[in-house]
Formats: structure tokens, C-alpha cells, sequence
């Protein structure tokens, strides 16, 4: 086992790849993100990520590039189309006549339209409504690019508080293999009973499971969380999404300035839409990347790596032509059937409240939740974790503070009362039958 959840690399190919996270998104804003900070400090190798010409790489079925005119035009109809489904969902949410709605003026039908509606709605990068991070932070997003990987930044933070020696963390509080499976919890602390029967008592817990995990039946909670916590956890959307590596003994597909990403058109839409060359990052590599999000990504996880690489190189000869080479590794990441993630990240839907958010990370008893899934503004991203877990680690703190303030004052308290008392007997025995007014 190892530390950072949906962080991971991979070796594959003779290089390391992230399976999960893989960008550091909002960079070049009037504010700094602090992630961007952590991997600037830590000489993290990063490769600055342009889509701004994916849309003019858009392949057919029979190996043609969609004319930049028409991708264009299709690709600003689909965003008018978008921004007024946006606009039509909330309505919904604002009046009980739906009929007073309008209908949409587009619906995505042929497979340029749905490839298009695929990386505006499902494509973390092109999401239509304003997105925190980009607002706050710049809209530019980096690949991390190191051998050392993504998880690089987390251990470099925990050297600031757990034992280590090269580079390795040694330190025995870090208890790796060990499965929690129930959390009791009192007003006087929490139990936390593991997969192999162990127990581990505690003041307080910070939980830091993803929304997933919290959705599915890994840990139970005794006594149950309250139906408020609850029903806000099941009303959250998990997203799954899969980075499919392919190596082969080498390129056959367009390199160079704005040929980065490539997308395919075909009638299902999410089918092995969205592709990535890894030349950018590591020259020579000759690894491709595609995308495949929710219903296309529990599909393939539950094939054969087999059945998915031929899936894979169809749609490649699709676009490339009959004499490529075969594939000679491929790389599945199976998030949704881990059960320890069951997804990639957490996505809020249209009708989420403020509310709703505060209700998945509000504490219940001496139990702290946090995670991306607890972050109002960047929810889905890693500086949404990170950020989210300084916010519930500084709420723990005052809490403890406020508890130690309690527990010092309560016998100040109790001296008091018991001086006063002394004082009040000392009136009753020497006014007699003043008793009654002196008690009252």
C-alpha cells in the first residue's frame, strides 16, 4: 500500500504515468494555486497542456480531418447549446411548470456533435459553466512530467511531520495494509475497528474516503450517520475517469505544434473520443493516451485488457490507416471496481445547494470529514483536497482548543460554586431563621 489515494503512478513503458490525477489545473492567475506553489518548491517536471486546437484535430471514421470551418461552427453551437441547457436547468429548479421551459435548441446527433458534446460535458477541461479554479486561479493547466511522480509533492509534505530517512517514510504511526471497516464513535472519542480485527481509539477521526467510498458499504458507522449527512452523501455525483496507456514501437500519428490531443467522431457517443500523445512530455515515448469517462469507463473495466486494446486499435486504423503497428502494452486503470476509490472524483449536480455541502462536510460528533468531495469551490481537483484538508485540520484544532478551554474552566467553576456554598451554609448557621432567604 502506499499514500495518495487517487494520486498514483504507474511504470509503464519504461516510464512513470499517473493513473489518476494528472494535471495541475489553474495556473497563471492573479492568484496562486497552491498546488502549482508546492510543485514549483519541489522542482516538480511539469508540461504546459494546450487544447485550444483539439477541436481542429477531429477525425472521422474513414480517417479524415473535419474541416477547421465546420469544426468551429459545430464546436460554438454546441457551447450556445450548453450554456442554454445550463440556463434551462436552473429555471427547472426555480418553477414547477416545466412546460415554461424552453426545449433545447441542439441536440447532438451526428458524431462530431457528440464528440463535441462529449469534451464539453465530460472532458474536465471544457466544462461551459465558470469554473472556480479557472476563475481564481488562471485558466493554463500542466501534465506533471516526473519520474518521481504526482505523489512527489504529498511526501515531500510529510516530511514535515512523519519520520523518514532517504526519501522513505519509516515512521510506525503511518499504518499502511489496514483496512478500516467500522467507525464507533461517542461523546467521548471513536473507535476505529480494521479488516483484521484490530481496534484503534482515538479523540477524533478525520475521514478523508472518497465520496464513493462513503456512498458504498466499506465502512459502517455505529451509531449510523444521521439522515441529514446521509442523503446529502448520496445526492453527490461520482464521475469515473479512465486513462487508457498504449505503447507501441513507434509513431504514427501527427506531432508538432497543436497536435497534442485528437479526438474521434463516432456514433456512440464517449466511444474512444478523446486522445493524447505523450511526445510533449517525454519525447520519444511513443505512448498514447485516451480518455474514457462513466459508462464507457465501468464498460472496459469490467472486460479483458485484451478485448479493450482491440477495441482501442479499430478506432485507431479508423483513423490512421490498416498498417499500424499492433500495441505492444497497454495500461487499464480500474477506478470504479477499487474498492477503496469507486471513482475518480466527485462532481456536484445542478441543484446542489451551499447547503448540501455543508451538510457532506459538517463533522458528526468527534468524526471530521474532508476531502475534494468537502471543497465548495474546487471540488474535483487536487487543490480542492489539499485545501479542504487545511480547512477541516484548522476546524479539529479550534474544536480541541474550545474542549481544553472547557476542561480548564470546569474546576475554576466547581471551586467557585463550592466558596459559594461555603458562604451560604456560614449565613444559615449564623442567621437561623434566615435559611429559606438565604438558599433562595
Amino acid at each position: 500500500m502506499r499514500m495518495g489515494g487517487r494520486i498514483k503512478k504507474h511504470d509503464f513503458g519504461s516510464l512513470s504515468v499517473e493513473l489518476g490525477a494528472g494535471w495541475i489545473a489553474g495556473v497563471g492567475g492573479k492568484e496562486s494555486n497552491p498546488v502549482w506553489e508546492l510543485a514549483v518548491q519541489s522542482g516538480l517536471r511539469t508540461c504546459f497542456s494546450d487544447y485550444s486546437n483539439a477541436r481542429y484535430n477531429i477525425y472521422d471514421r474513414s480517417g479524415k480531418i473535419f474541416p477547421s470551418g465546420v469544426a468551429a461552427d459545430t464546436y460554438k453551437k454546441a457551447v450556445e447549446s450548453a450554456i442554454q441547457k445550463l440556463r434551462t436547468d436552473q429555471d427547472s429548479l426555480l418553477t414547477a411548470d416545466v412546460s415554461d421551459v424552453p426545449e433545447l435548441s441542439t441536440i447532438p446527433e451526428t458524431p462530431i456533435e457528440l464528440a463535441i458534446d462529449f469534451i464539453l460535458h465530460d472532458f474536465e477541461m471544457a466544462e461551459v459553466e465558470p469554473i472556480s479554479t479557472y476563475v481564481d486561479f488562471g485558466e493554463r493547466e500542466f501534465l506533471v512530467a516526473d519520474e518521481r511522480g504526482y505523489e512527489h509533492l504529498l511526501y515531500k509534505m510529510a516530511e514535515e511531520f512523519l519520520f523518514t530517512s532517504d526519501s522513505k517514510i519509516l515512521d510506525n504511526r503511518l499504518k499502511l495494509n489496514t483496512v478500516v471497516r467500522e467507525l464507533q464513535h461517542s461523546r467521548d472519542g471513536v473507535k476505529v475497528r480494521t479488516e483484521d480485527g484490530c481496534v484503534f481509539e482515538a479523540n477524533y477521526v478525520i475521514l478523508s474516503v472518497s465520496i464513493g467510498v462513503l456512498q458504498s458499504h466499506l465502512i459502517s458507522f455505529n451509531p449510523h450517520l444521521p439522515r441529514w449527512k446521509m442523503e446529502a452523501i448520496q445526492k453527490c455525483d461520482v464521475m469515473v475517469y479512465t486513462k487508457i496507456f498504449l505503447k507501441f514501437p513507434y509513431k504514427f500519428w501527427p506531432c508538432g505544434p497543436g497536435k497534442e490531443f485528437f479526438i474521434y467522431a463516432h456514433e456512440r457517443r464517449g466511444y474512444y473520443t478523446f486522445w493524447q500523445h505523450m511526445e510533449n512530455a517525454y519525447p520519444g515515448s511513443n505512448i498514447l493516451v485516451v480518455t474514457l469517462t462513466n459508462g464507457e469507463s465501468k464498460r472496459v473495466e469490467s472486460q479483458s485488457d485484451q478485448e479493450t486494446l482491440r477495441e482501442a486499435m479499430e478506432v485507431l486504423r479508423d483513423m490512421f490507416g490498416p498498417d499500424i503497428p499492433e500495441a505492444t502494452d497497454i495500461l487499464v486503470p480500474r477506478w470504479w471496481n477499487n474498492r477503496f476509490q469507486r471513482g475518480s472524483y466527485s462532481n456536484y449536480p445542478i441543484y446542489a445547494n451551499p447547503q448540501m455541502v455543508q451538510n457532506i462536510k459538517a463533522p458528526v460528533g468527534r468524526i471530521y470529514f474532508t476531502g475534494e468531495h468537502t471543497s465548495e469551490r474546487f471540488s474535483g481537483y487536487v487543490h480542492g483536497g489539499y485545501l479542504a484538508g487545511i480547512e477541516t485540520g484548522e476546524g479539529l484544532l479550534e474544536e480541541i482548543k474550545s474542549r481544553e478551554k472547557e476542561r480548564i474552566l470546569e474546576p475554576l467553576i466547581a471551586v467557585t460554586l463550592s466558596q459559594k456554598c461555603d458562604e451560604i451554609h456560614r449565613q444559615v448557621l449564623f442567621h437561623g431563621n434566615s435559611k429559606r432567604e438565604a438558599i433562595l
